[in-house]
């Protein structure tokens, strides 16, 4: 494949694209990272690396995997790792009824009618903003939104690597934030509520907390995303000079009309069901908890993803006559898992990297001691902000889960914060502020192979340093625009959501 940019690179970026693709085939430093884990739990356990769990108080010391015990569990789990690692079932059941879908014809033609209808001129502010969106629907964004826009850039003669950037600084570098209340938002509110009452035990957050905060900062992170894209990655990269043939932007054939009516017709039946199953109070898909974010809706949209698509793929195949038998859509399924070849072979050394990583107690003990290094600073509440979501952002290139974080560092900071006249509810926004700029450059991030991967498809050299050096302007902008956002919020005293304050009064 040719190179992306026909001009010569240059500058400090260029040189971490140089040196980042330097590096190993990602499977193969997935792998290195693995052992290198395993030397570093061993120096750990000979040095006493300790710490203790603020969530438990429990002890918690490094664990030595290249013990008898160690060695035992690498074996015995080496499967399970794999099989168990979250993105992966994920990525095999989306694919199965995105790849009926777009082998039918469905995914070109609904593309080919959205560009026809969208300005040029608004197509990255576009991408961004659906990115975002695709938060309220757990992991669809990196399935399906990341590589659409890689096909639409590359459909309108752009760069199709800037397209992905774009998706996935908005996806995963502006995670937290959205119009829209997502089970983030009730999952992190939860923690939140446990950690308030070590000092008040009514306390109660609410999954609406943070929502004016995240609404407006949903609006910042769509215009930094399509500032950066237009002003910085599409002239870095330069024109696109590959050899994958682009999907040209054509006008639907009067079949191919007929059959989008008729998918779109399968969509709304979906969406009918789904609202019969969760506006009700008693719905039969509302969750334990009788709540609607709850629901298995939200937890398991992938697959209500892959019912849709598969089934409005199958409507649309045989309208326009690309389906004529089973088989056919039994073939499409089979193609979609053809693409997936490096992304199995990388998953199984990454899933390994984060089980050995995990195992070994040395992700902890980073937050145990870093959170513990920060709390014992006594400064004004903006400094102290400053510096959380300093430490949180570095935090978040060793531990992914935001959810795993909070839990950890909620028991110590929350408290803090309610002894000191500021709400939880502040807390966790600072928290949020921190926690999704660094998603977008650490390797950590359980979707980062499967970028690497999209990026591939249109350029074979592409690598690790490909993607930090497209994300880490996004990045940078985002973490100094947000804290911008929030020192702002805090000096004008703005409330955090519905109800909501950002000082508590014992």
């Amino acid at each position: 494949m040719e190179e992306v940019s026909q001009k010569p690179k240059k500058g400090f970026f260029n040189f971490i694209e140089k040196t980042g693709n330097a590096l190993p085939n990602p499977t193969l430093l997935f792998g290195i990272l693995a052992l290198f884990v395993l030397v570093l739990s061993l120096i750990g356990s000979l040095l006493g690396w300790s710490g203790t769990n603020p969530a438990t108080g429990e002890h918690v010391e490094t664990i030595n995997l290249l013990s008898r015990q160690g060695v035992h569990r690498i074996i015995l789990e080496m499967i399970t790792n794999f099989t168990s690692f979250a993105p992966l079932g994920v990525v095999l059941v989306a694919m199965l009824g995105l790849g009926i879908a777009e082998v039918s014809g469905l995914m070109k033609t609904a593309l080919n009618a959205m560009l026809m209808k969208t300005p040029p001129y608004l197509i990255t502010a576009m991408v961004v903003f659906v990115a975002k969106l695709s938060n309220v629907a757990s992991d669809i964004g990196y399935i399906l939104i990341i590589p659409l826009a890689g096909v639409i850039f590359h459909s309108l003669g752009r760069n199709p690597i800037a397209g992905i950037a774009a998706a996935f600084a908005g996806v995963s570098g502006g995670f937290a934030a959205n119009i829209l209340i997502t089970t983030n938002d009730a999952l992190l509110a939860g923690i939140s509520t446990e950690a308030a009452r070590i000092i008040d035990p009514t306390y109660e957050v609410l999954p609406t907390a943070n929502y004016y905060f995240m609404a407006v900062s949903m609006f910042f992170v769509v215009a930094s995303c399509t500032l950066v894209t237009t002003k910085w990655i599409e002239p870095r990269l330069g024109k696109y000079t590959g050899d994958v043939p682009r999907e040209e932007i054509v006008q639907a054939t009067p079949l191919e009309k007929k059959g989008l009516k008729r998918a779109g017709w399968v969509f709304l039946f979906w969406f009918a069901l789904l609202l019969i199953g969760l506006i009700p109070e008693n719905g039969l898909l509302r969750g334990a908890d009788g709540t609607v974010l709850g629901s298995p809706v939200f937890r398991g949209f992938i697959a209500i993803l892959c019912l849709m698509f598969g089934t409005a793929g199958i409507v649309y195949g045989y309208t326009v006559g690309t389906f004529k038998k089973g088989d056919d859509v039994v073939k499409g399924m089979n193609d979609s898992y053809k693409t997936l070849a490096s992304y199995m072979v990388l998953v199984f050394f990454a899933a390994q990297f984060v089980a050995w990583f995990r195992w070994s107690n040395l992700g902890m003990l980073i937050a145990v001691n870093g959170a513990e290094a920060l709390t014992n600073a006594n400064i004004g509440l903006i400094p102290l902000a400053i510096m959380f979501v300093f430490f949180t952002a570095f935090l978040n290139l060793f531990i992914g889960s935001a959810s795993a974080k909070w839990a950890l560092l909620a028991p110590i900071f929350v408290p803090i914060f309610m002894l000191l006249g500021y709400s939880p509810e502040l807390a966790q926004v600072i928290y949020r502020v921190g926690d999704s700029p660094t998603n977008i450059i650490t390797p950590l991030l359980p979707y980062f192979a499967l970028i690497i991967v999209y990026c591939q498809k249109y350029d074979k050299k592409a690598g690790l340093g490909t993607i930090m050096a497209s994300m880490i302007p996004y990045s940078i902008v985002l973490f100094i625009g947000w804290i911008i956002i929030l020192v702002s919020w805090i000096l004008l005293k703005l409330p955090l959501g519905p109800g909501t304050p950002m000082y508590f009064a014992m």
